[in-house]
């Protein structure tokens, strides 16, 4: 987990009002190889094992089955260059959430913007290997970001509803959310949400908070 994006975390118990205090076991390189992460309003800590950051709230239990799968399966360039440029980011600093399958994307983007910082959300990436651009993460009920906090994220649409809803919640002015293989309500929820779409077609659909 990358040191800076604890500035960015909220508590998955308390919501998005409440954020989360860092006790670092181990540093290497600015990452947070393990450590904990501690709620001030309901006492509630969250592990950081090998740099993968499990921030669900209880009762937590063993990791469910995830949409990655669990070694990573790096798209083609043309995919990488076309989500890069549905989201509209030429360079950092930024944040970007990679959720469900699209995690696969979270490695080619951050080597192919400048300063990215992305963040692959779904459980099967405590399998995966470390790198320096991406951390690793598993949330639930919803995404432990502050509101309108994120650069852009891009969402599974397998996902469901509620997650869709979260990633939109999460995204700062003048930002996107892509959404892959999108359902025939992910429009809806969009617009529910305060985003606008820009686009939408073939299973693809971009929408931004202006």
């Amino acid at each position: 987990m990358h040191l800076l994006l604890t500035d960015r975390l909220s508590c998955p118990r308390c919501g998005p009002a409440f954020g989360l205090i860092l006790l670092a076991h181990q540093l290497a390189d600015r990452r947070v190889q393990s450590g904990v992460l501690g709620c001030p309003n309901c006492r509630d800590s969250f592990p950081v094992n090998s740099g993968f950051v499990d921030l669900r709230a209880p009762p937590r239990g063993d990791l469910p089955e995830g949409h990655a799968g669990m070694e990573p399966q790096r798209p083609s360039s043309v995919d990488v260059e076309r989500v890069v440029a549905l989201l509209g980011i030429l360079q950092g600093p930024g944040t970007v959430a990679a959720l469900g399958v699209a995690a696969a994307f979270a490695a080619p983007m951050a080597e192919a913007v400048e300063d990215l910082m992305v963040v692959a959300v779904d459980p099967d990436t405590k399998a995966w290997p470390t790198h320096n651009g991406v951390t690793r993460m598993v949330a639930f009920p919803g995404l432990p970001f502050f509101d309108r906090t994120l650069r852009g994220a891009v969402v599974d649409g397998a996902l469901g509803p509620a997650l869709l809803y979260e990633a939109c919640r999460c995204i700062a002015p003048m930002s996107r959310v892509v959404v892959l293989g999108a359902t025939t309500d992910a429009t809806r929820i969009i617009e529910e949400a305060g985003l606008s779409v820009l686009a939408a077609e073939d299973e693809t659909v971009v929408a931004t908070r202006g």
